[in-house]
């Protein structure tokens, strides 16, 4: 999680028309620690170095039990969400290797989460107040 200004880093993905977000970051390669993977995806999707903080959020996503349930039912994913910080002349933009639905790099306003199609979709509740100093890290099966 990535937050300058007041603005959350977000990937901008488009499916049938339709855009969603989620955060910079994606799958572990076997051997690799969780922050060099957080690392790699981030100079990946965004074409960003970045500091990688304290670990902020931990997700369960099973998703039988949420709407995509239909489509993708047997998808089990952990998530881990770290406070990372950029250089203040990092500019991101799409990287070289973006993934399949990628269509940008945005910053979002972070008191305007909830107008978005972000996910997981708790983040714009946990965030409303700033990155949090101190809370709960286990947020659940959410999507």
């Amino acid at each position: 999680m990535i937050v300058r200004n007041g603005k959350l880093l977000v990937i901008r993905n488009t499916t049938d028309g339709h855009d969603w977000y989620i955060l910079p970051g994606g799958g572990q390669n076997h051997g690799e620690t969780l922050t060099d993977a957080l690392k790699r995806e981030c100079l990946e999707e965004a074409s960003i170095a970045v500091e990688v903080g304290d670990i902020l959020f931990i997700r369960d996503y099973i998703s039988r039990n949420h709407e995509f349930a239909e489509t993708e039912n047997d998808a089990h994913q952990v998530e881990f969400m770290f406070h990372c910080t950029i250089s203040e002349y990092a500019q991101p933009e799409t990287g070289n290797t973006a993934d399949e639905w990628q269509t940008g790099v945005e910053w979002l306003p972070v008191g305007s989460l909830d107008e978005f199609d972000l996910y997981p979709s708790q983040l714009w509740e946990a965030l409303s107040a700033g990155i949090p100093e101190k809370h709960s890290v286990y947020l659940g099966d959410v999507n």
